[in-house]
């Protein structure tokens, strides 16, 4: 009984050493999906909130825009300091290297922002598809289009 009690001890060990091996080896990408389902959440979270607030529906668009770039701004922020901190693990420590750091990676955001923007103006006003539906799909389109330009061109590796 002992005999077989070491030996799942064993595997046990060996498993979390096989799974932190391999967290090890795709850990940037690992971090980024994590932090992305946080961003994700906190857009989500951000953008029911003030659907809430300015008492926003299908019927007024100006309100779900308004919304949409409420819940951005508020996921931008969040994912900047994951990013930087987390997943990419910036190295970037002057004001003026951080100070292009945050441009460009609220420049790429911008792009994403407005294709989010017109994502859901088509799906909402024009296809008649639920708002939060509509969002759902947006930020898909978002996390895969924002690790692009991150990884391209935000935070990448010096050679």
């Amino acid at each position: 009984m002992f005999r077989k009690s070491a030996e799942n001890e064993k595997g046990k060990w060996e498993m979390i050493e096989f799974a932190w091996k391999m967290y090890k080896r795709y850990e940037e990408t690992v971090n980024y999906l994590f932090f992305g389902v946080l961003a994700f959440l906190v857009n989500m979270l951000a953008y029911a909130l003030a659907v809430w607030v300015l008492h926003a529906d299908n019927e007024k668009m100006l309100l779900i825009s308004i919304s949409t770039a409420f819940a951005w701004v508020v996921a931008v922020l969040f994912a900047y300091w994951t990013n930087r901190t987390f997943v990419f693990k910036s190295k970037v420590t002057d004001k003026i290297g951080i100070w292009k750091e945050f441009s460009a990676f609220v420049g790429a955001r911008v792009v994403t922002g407005v294709l989010e923007q017109v994502i859901m103006y088509v799906m909402v006003n024009l296809l008649g598809i639920h708002n939060m539906i509509a969002k759902f799909v947006c930020n898909i389109v978002v996390i895969v289009s924002n690790y692009i330009f991150s990884k391209l061109f935000i935070f990448k590796k010096k050679q």
